[in-house]
């Protein structure tokens, strides 16, 4: 029978400037992490993973150029950086277990990514934990940085990392809302201003006008991002770089640049990249006019599809599900309606941001991750609801086209062709007419007189109302 290795103890004494506490026997994180856990329980949010994982990034970049400078030994810089590439991957996710709800630089979470990857690279240069630890999470892992520098650099790779599948899915839905667009660009409906008949568009410019929306907030996003690539790394504590290399920062930003694919720099001024966060509230204020758009665009959708009998009726939207407990056969908008809140907790999120950021004192702003916790999830929010709305709403939506001619038919609005032959208090009358004898237009041009039906017929062309010469 084989022989199973020894269960860890349930507990082990790790020891750090506060002295000693007890830390899980299998856990690969050390005093730092359990005095976190002790007294910041609170809330169930975590810290996100996206943040855990861009800090091993940053760990792993700064163990290759320190053993690059010579100021880790070979061995011992490898095995930090093989260690931090495992925690970047996800292969370690159980040991980040912090609550977003702590310091405000982000410098508990700091170190229990300092200290995991410090057992795992100890682990590998044969060591143990704790007191048999063979690499030091400050004097090695934190070699040449601070929270201060290292924690910001992280959150604006979480942001640029993760603006890639939102990005994704925008162009995702913009796709599908320009082929709309095109299959239905000679199907006319009724116009609507203030929710009142307005004179004649197609389905095909309404979405066509969508996808437009769409296409600003993207350039929006776009250009926000471009800031996002100036990163703190080198400021250490307060934007001096002491006790750091004078390569360090631009090093570690180049090896982040060439990893990620993205063009990461250092900041031209670190002070300002650790004090504020400027770029990333820029960032989100273009998240803000995505979910801006979005909203507007769901809204849209929802009005054309109600009904099906006693609403507009114009859309027929997809039934992916029952939409009632109690009404059989009720079908509800129900993709417009989980994408309008995922809006609604965006623009909540912007607010947070804002407030968070303007809140910064001297040398550090202290919100941080409270802005990272809330741009990484609205950057998720919106990627994900854009691929559902788009995936089982927008693709499967159909024009009721002959519902929408009739509503068109018995529309007063084309009342605005007559306007440049007889005038607008002419017209005027002969939409009130219309409206209040329950008339047809051209039968109520006819009855109040002062042109003949061949210069209606002539006059009103339907199709010239949606597409003027």
């Amino acid at each position: 029978m084989t022989p199973q290795p020894p269960s860890p103890p349930a507990s082990r004494t790790e020891t750090d400037t506060f002295g000693p506490i007890e830390v899980p026997g299998g856990a690969l994180w050390g005093a730092q992490t359990a005095r976190s856990l002790h007294f910041f329980a609170i809330g169930e949010q975590r810290m996100p993973l996206e943040i855990v994982h861009a800090l091993a990034q940053v760990k792993r970049a700064a163990a290759e150029v320190n053993g690059a400078l010579g100021l880790l030994a070979p061995l011992r810089a490898e095995a930090i950086a093989n260690a931090a590439r495992r925690v970047a991957t996800g292969e370690l996710d159980a040991q980040f277990p912090l609550s977003v709800w702590q310091t405000g630089s982000g410098t508990q979470s700091h170190m229990n990514v300092n200290e995991v990857i410090a057992s795992l690279a100890s682990q590998a240069m044969g060591g143990g934990l704790g007191a048999e630890r063979r690499v030091h999470p400050h004097d090695d892992v934190n070699l040449g940085q601070s929270s201060n520098d290292v924690f910001p650099t992280a959150m604006h790779i979480a942001a640029v990392l993760h603006a890639r599948p939102l990005l994704a899915a925008l162009a995702g839905l913009r796709e599908a809302l320009k082929a709309k667009s095109l299959a239905l660009a000679e199907v006319p409906k009724v116009g609507r201003t203030h929710l009142q008949d307005a004179t004649p568009v197609t389905f095909g410019q309404e979405f066509g006008g969508h996808e437009a929306q769409l296409a600003l907030a993207e350039l929006a996003v776009r250009r926000a991002l471009g800031d996002v690539h100036a990163l703190a790394i080198g400021g250490t504590a307060v934007g001096t770089g002491l006790n750091t290399h004078r390569a360090f920062g631009a090093r570690v930003a180049a090896v982040l640049a060439q990893r990620l694919d993205a063009p990461f720099v250092v900041a031209t001024n670190l002070f300002a990249a650790m004090a504020g966060h400027e770029a990333l509230v820029g960032l989100h204020s273009a998240l803000r006019t995505l979910a801006v758009a979005l909203t507007k665009i769901a809204n849209d959708v929802r009005l054309m599809g109600s009904g099906p009998r006693a609403g507009l009726g114009e859309l027929r939207l997809p039934a992916n599900e029952p939409g009632s407990s109690i009404m059989p056969g009720k079908v509800n908008p129900t993709q417009v309606e989980a994408l309008a809140m995922v809006c609604a907790q965006v623009m909540g999120h912007d607010v947070a941001i804002g407030i968070a950021a303007s809140l910064g004192q001297f040398e550090l702003n202290a919100y941080k991750p409270l802005i990272a916790h809330d741009l990484l999830d609205s950057l998720r929010l919106l990627a994900d609801g854009m691929n559902s709305f788009r995936a089982h709403c927008i693709e499967g939506i159909v024009v009721n086209a002959a519902h929408a001619q009739a509503v068109l038919a018995h529309s007063l609005r084309a009342g605005t062709a007559v306007v440049p032959h007889i005038g607008h208090d002419r017209a005027a009358q002969i939409v009130r007419h219309a409206q209040d004898h329950g008339l047809g237009l051209r039968e109520a041009a006819l009855a109040v007189g002062g042109l003949s039906a061949a210069d209606f017929d002539a006059w009103v062309d339907l199709r010239r109302l949606w597409a003027p010469d």
